[in-house]
């Protein structure tokens, strides 16, 4: 059984897409993605340096860009997936891959989405960090005692919390007993009340949508539950913004329903390294550059099948 799984932000490095411009179809498919998003992504994705693409207002729209123009390439990951999820913007890409959305549309969704949560960011100074290691019940209590959020349960040991800069500050200098935290170049509390003003923008865009049913089972990033109704998929893609990101709960149902193997699309790694970590015996594959296409098309043949 194969998951197809789509990064979120902080999956970008600069010149990450250079190598797949190389490819036949890619640069005039992200021409039209940048069409939709406003954006010139190839520049993004080849020139820009780490500053630039760490804006959110960039980031969100070249991440989703990135894994939509080279999904053609791995169609048949597509077609034989039995879930499909993606991490935060990740979920962007995720309803477009199972046809929830067209590619414009989710282009032009995430372009919203990368400037509200942008503006919202920039109400007040906050932002992330990854707290890796130590006791779960330690790191959740002194999370909560620092006043701060579990923005993304990721699972793996990895936890990512969110808050002003004072108090990631105060926590980062006083941290969990044997847990390291490490500072995200993220420009706010993504997936915390901070973003509410977000998703008051995006629920007005998304209101304008008429989302089909997903062709493939999505993992929500709500609860780790499947959503096969396309307005449940945009309802929780919209408000996600402001609620924590549950991929711990994502991978463990993706264990349950007994996938076998894991592609991510790029900008690939992130995920596959929890995949890793969490999901003991399961095939991962990252796609990183078009080197690693030979290796995704294996994996596609060996997985393929199950489906829910």
């Amino acid at each position: 059984m194969l998951a197809l799984l789509a990064p979120g932000q902080g999956s970008q490095t600069p010149g990450f897409l250079s190598p797949w411009l190389a490819l036949p179809g890619v640069a005039e498919r992200l021409a039209a993605l940048s069409a939709a998003t406003g954006l010139d992504l190839a520049s993004l994705g080849t020139e820009a340096d780490a500053e630039t693409i760490r804006d959110t207002a960039a980031a969100q729209p070249l991440i989703v860009g990135a894994g939509l123009a080279v999904l053609p390439e791995v169609v048949p990951a597509v077609e034989a997936a039995a879930v499909v999820a993606g991490h935060s913007v990740g979920e962007v890409t995720a309803l477009a891959a199972t046809g929830v959305l067209t590619t414009d549309e989710a282009g032009a969704l995430v372009a919203v989405r990368g400037r509200a949560m942008a503006e919202a960011a920039a109400r007040t100074a906050t932002g992330m960090s990854a707290v890796v290691g130590g006791d779960r019940d330690e790191v959740q209590a002194a999370v909560t005692a620092a006043g701060l959020v579990a923005a993304n349960e990721n699972g793996a040991g990895q936890v990512v919390v969110a808050g002003t800069t004072e108090q990631l500050a105060a926590f980062a200098a006083a941290p969990p007993a044997k847990a390291r935290v490490i500072p995200l170049a993220v420009a706010g509390a993504f997936h915390t009340g901070f973003m509410a003003p977000a998703v008051d923008v995006l629920a007005a865009h998304a209101a304008g949508l008429a989302p089909r049913p997903p062709r493939t089972p999505l993992l929500s990033n709500r609860d780790g539950e499947v959503v096969t109704d396309a307005p449940d998929a945009l309802e929780r893609l919209v408000a996600q913004v402001a609620r924590p990101v549950r991929w711990d709960l994502c991978m463990a149902r993706m264990q349950a329903l007994g996938v076998t193997g894991v592609l991510e699309l790029p900008p690939a790694g992130t995920l596959a390294g929890l995949a890793k970590r969490a999901m003991p015996g399961v095939e991962v594959v990252a796609l990183r550059t078009p080197d690693d296409l030979d290796k995704a098309r294996a994996l596609v043949e060996t997985h393929a099948g199950a489906a829910l």
